[in-house]
């Protein structure tokens, strides 16, 4: 089938591969323009591009698809099918309703629930057990098509960011896959999505990053392993440093005094515990402001926290990550 693939991040790059790998005639790659990153503003591609150019597929990168913009390359390339994955742009009518076998979509949630920018991180803080990826027909509204098939995935309490999307990567190739298979066979189910059931999983933000202690140890603990290993979740030292949480687990020190939300009970052998507004958080894992990533217990050993700290933010709380 010849299929013209829509996306950007590594999720997508692993069902562009699984695509490219099982036979199908991949006729071009849409995907971001190419992004300065980190402190030094180094201009890179995204992971599909990568790819597609290892791989001698067509890159397209148009800036908008708007008023018929990317209509004279897309006729050229005469797609039976449309595979969206994490592409980051709206999608007008003329691109959804021109290839034969639709415009599908692999979006990384059990639609209804979690359609949006940040499916995975927001099923995880919400302490989710179970997601997945929904094959749907991609239609003008945000995820709001008519569902193919589901592939789910276990989350695990300990589970974070990056093992569920790995897991979420892996399923969403599963699915793209049997729906390519369904649709030569011309027998792609169609289910339209309950609308009363949905939520929005609205693009994560600094706010989402800043830990607030008052919040339940369940709260603080979803959210620090959402957030993992990027863009992470953070609090501020009493010297006004930040601190970014990398992971944690739910606990209680050997000692567990009755003191404020943010308070710290360091213990030698376990790192450092923080009072939360039910029950505490175990830190395992910190990047102190200007550090690499190291444990919790090296960290309260080299005496940069102490007992009885309160974590919190000030008025100079800007990230200078």
């Amino acid at each position: 089938m010849k299929i013209l693939f829509m996306g950007t991040p590594d999720y997508a790059h692993r069902i562009l591969e699984a695509l490219a790998d099982s036979g199908e005639e991949i006729v071009g790659v849409l995907t971001q323009p190419d992004k300065p990153k980190g402190r030094g503003h180094k201009i890179v591609m995204s992971p599909v591009k990568e790819y597609a150019l290892e791989k001698g597929i067509p890159v397209f990168q148009p800036q908008t698809l708007r008023d018929g913009a990317f209509k004279e390359d897309l006729e050229k390339l005469s797609p039976e099918m449309i595979v969206v994955a994490a592409y980051g742009k709206i999608l007008p009518p003329y691109v959804i309703d021109y290839p034969e076998y639709g415009c599908i979509n692999a979006h990384a949630s059990i639609l209804p629930k979690y359609r949006g920018a940040s499916p995975i991180q927001r099923a995880i803080m919400a302490g989710e057990t179970e997601t997945g990826v929904t094959a749907m027909y991609m239609d003008e509204g945000l995820d709001t098509g008519d569902v193919i098939l589901c592939e789910k995935v276990v989350i695990g309490a300990e589970d974070d960011f990056e093992t569920v999307h790995d897991a979420l990567a892996e399923a969403g190739c599963r699915a793209i896959l049997k729906t390519v298979a369904l649709a030569k066979e011309k027998r792609v189910p169609r289910t339209p999505q309950n609308g009363a059931e949905s939520t929005y999983a609205e693009k994560i933000t600094k706010d989402d990053r800043l830990i607030d202690f008052t919040k339940s140890a369940a709260e603080i603990h979803n959210r620090i392993r959402a957030l993992s290993p990027f863009p992470r979740a953070f609090t501020q030292l009493p010297d006004g440093k930040l601190l970014q949480i990398m992971s944690s687990r739910i606990g209680t020190p050997d000692r567990a005094p009755e003191v404020v939300p943010g308070t710290v009970v360091v213990s030698a052998k376990e790192g450092f515990f923080v009072r939360c507004g039910d029950g505490y958080v175990q830190i395992l894992e910190v990047i102190p402001e200007g550090k690499g990533k190291m444990s919790a217990s090296d960290f309260a050993r080299g005496r940069k926290i102490a007992d009885g700290d309160v974590l919190g933010t000030s008025d100079n709380d800007a990230e200078k990550d």
